[in-house]
């Protein structure tokens, strides 16, 4: 368990991919640790988050679990929002829409979020994208994230 003191995530550059960075819980004993490391890119104004999916996070068909594919969505909304710039400090989901489109391998490799920031007000953040894997279109989500006071 991590002390109360400590970051929640640290954030640097990603050691398996030059060029990204790397989003990481630092207690390994919360929901978020079942994902992994995230890794993160700002590439024109489109925040891109990636995971490698295991056996852990399949359905029955072998593909990425629905339930998996939305807490990951909800992670990627978060990185995306530190890799903007608009999240510093704690946050949480006000609201997380989803169209599934297609199943995802798991043996088929890495899937990303690539989200756009469609707005800033003072405490909200409003986010859409999509998950792909390679070429193909998985889920086409939007969000909104509500920045915490400060205290």
């Amino acid at each position: 368990m991590s002390d109360a003191s400590e970051p929640s995530f640290t954030f640097g550059p990603d050691p398996d991919l030059p060029g990204w960075n790397r989003w990481t819980i630092t207690d390994p004993t919360r929901f978020n640790s079942v994902f992994g490391p995230l890794s993160v890119r700002l590439e024109d104004r489109i925040a891109r988050v990636r995971f490698s999916p295991e056996h852990l996070h399949s359905n029955l068909r072998g593909d990425v679990h629905g339930g998996a594919l939305l807490g990951f969505i909800d992670m990627a909304l978060f990185a995306a929002g530190r890799s903007f710039g608009v999240i510093t400090g704690p946050a949480s989901t006000v609201d997380l829409s989803t169209q599934f489109v297609a199943g995802a391998p798991v043996a088929q490799g890495p899937v990303e979020a690539h989200i756009e920031l469609l707005r800033e007000t003072g405490r909200l953040l409003f986010m859409r994208g999509l998950i792909v894997q390679g070429e193909v279109i998985i889920v086409s989500f939007a969000g909104t994230i509500r920045k915490s006071s400060a205290k």
